[in-house]
């Protein structure tokens, strides 16, 4: 058993109940077939991980253990909670019932902070861009957090918003906002040309953008979808449905300029 990654990193993602016990332990024995059920029952909220104290008693004496069974909770590297004895089925499931709704707000909270969080920056709110940049930087599993980031980053750094969404696949529920994000970089990317009509007004929303001209960007680009829409693979058209909904339906340059966008369609 490794138990840094078995019970301490997998802390992290769910609780872990350990059960400790010894094969010579009779109420080990009626508790053990109990406890295993339920996490079966529940694996969903909560995983179980058996130390036998005759082979692991380095972890018994570190754990504070002077009697089996005994059972604790781990979440995020800390014992939250336990019980001692081969206690019922209905006491076991009251303890997880007690304790995991715990968990579940401490996660709620959370969760609540981010949302708070990515509001703000999407407000433009002093100070949490960089919030966000180091949330990113400290928790890079959190997906969500790095998507924004990565919508705030498409037009002044797309290498670096490319690079943080880069292992988002295909079928995930974030998958549209990603590919939104890469068609965005893409026309920042793009070597500007005059070729072609439609293809001089996307350089000149390019330039627009850059400069932090969101609104003037979305006016040429616009003016490219009424040109020719379907120039270069639709990119008028997708790039503006990009920014649309990278900004967000209530943005103030989605609600002034996406029903002139509508309109330029048809």
């Amino acid at each position: 058993m490794d138990f840094q990654k078995d019970v301490i990193e997998r802390s992290y993602e769910k609780p872990v109940v350990i059960d400790f016990w010894a094969e010579w332990c009779g109420p080990c024995r009626i508790l053990g077939p109990v406890i295993e059920e339920l996490a079966q029952e529940q694996a969903d909220l909560w995983t179980l991980v058996k130390v036998d104290t005759e082979a692991y008693p380095q972890l018994a004496e570190a754990f504070g253990i002077r009697g089996i069974p005994n059972v604790k909770m781990v979440y995020e590297g800390k014992v939250i909670a336990e019980f001692s004895g081969a206690i019922p089925r209905a006491q076991i499931q009251k303890w997880l019932d007690t304790h995991l709704p715990l968990v579940e707000a401490e996660e709620g909270e959370e969760e609540d902070d981010l949302n708070a969080l990515l509001e703000a920056v999407s407000a433009g709110i002093p100070g949490a861009l960089e919030a966000l940049i180091e949330l990113v930087e400290e928790n890079p599993d959190i997906l969500i957090a790095r998507l924004a980031l990565a919508q705030q980053l498409a037009v002044p750094d797309p290498a670096a918003a490319r690079q943080l969404i880069h292992d988002i696949p295909a079928g995930h529920e974030l998958a549209e906002a990603a590919a939104d994000i890469r068609i965005i970089a893409d026309w920042i990317q793009a070597v500007p040309s005059t070729a072609h009509p439609a293809a001089s007004l996307l350089g000149e929303a390019q330039t627009l953008a850059i400069g932090g001209d969101y609104e003037g960007a979305i006016k040429k680009i616009i003016e490219a979808v009424m040109v020719d829409k379907t120039y270069n693979n639709d990119q008028p058209r997708k790039t503006a449905i990009a920014l649309f909904r990278s900004w967000g339906v209530q943005h103030p340059l989605t609600l002034k300029y996406r029903k002139r966008f509508d309109m330029a369609l048809y």
